[in-house]
């Protein structure tokens, strides 16, 4: 599963490596947690960066309480769930962030890593979002969760589930057109190449998102 990332580049930096504009001001994010308010790149608007809920609410909800609200999709059943094939469908997102975290099950406890790219280039999960609307009062609660898939060589020593981390641009630009096909958006949730990652153990500070800042990506 991916239960916490990072999104630290400055603004301007991820305005221009996704070619959109922020909607609304989101400080630099180094631990990321789900139910917050986090930067999101949707299929209708691929030139705006907005804030969506970490924490899928889907629009056919209707007690929001008892309602799940799933931070993570596995990307081999999306078309087999009535809910997620429709959102596959027509609603898509593409999710900023330049690492994220993963706890190891070891002898001594669950050990954090810390997962990114060989040159810390920031990148993009595959995500799928929809809104869910309050019938007494009218607010929209636009919401994202974030697609997995099987552990490549490098996560599968920490855990069985990775996020899928889409390859380049040209994939991150297909996976928010509506005129790619619905086989080829699901061939496109792929584990990212091993060859490309790299990791390493962090400090337990991360398991609290109270812990917000640089010290969390401090090496254990």
């Amino acid at each position: 599963m991916c239960g916490r990332y990072t999104t630290t580049a400055p603004r301007p930096v991820l305005e221009k490596r996704f070619e959109a504009t922020f909607k609304a001001e989101a400080a630099p994010n180094y631990n990321a947690a789900p139910s917050q308010q986090l930067p999101v790149i949707l299929n209708t608007e691929p030139g705006q960066i907005q804030l969506l809920q970490w924490g899928l609410i889907p629009g056919w909800v209707k007690d929001l309480k008892a309602a799940p609200k799933p931070i993570n999709a596995r990307a081999e059943t999306l078309a087999d769930k009535p809910s997620f094939r429709q959102l596959l469908q027509r609603r898509r997102c593409l999710v900023p962030a330049d690492s994220f975290y993963e706890w190891q099950v070891t002898a001594a406890g669950k050990v954090p890593h810390r997962i990114l790219l060989q040159q810390e280039e920031t990148f993009a999960f595959a995500g799928l979002w929809d809104e869910w609307i309050d019938r007494q009062t009218g607010e929209v609660r636009p919401t994202f969760t974030i697609i997995t898939t099987e552990p490549n060589e490098l996560m599968a020593s920490i855990h069985n589930r990775m996020p899928v981390i889409l390859q380049g641009r040209e994939a991150e630009l297909a996976w928010l057109d509506d005129r790619v096909s619905l086989s080829d958006h699901q061939h496109l949730l792929q584990p990212y190449p091993t060859d490309l990652m790299r990791e390493y153990a962090v400090t337990t500070r991360v398991n609290s998102p109270a812990h917000n800042d640089p010290d969390v990506l401090a090496a254990a």
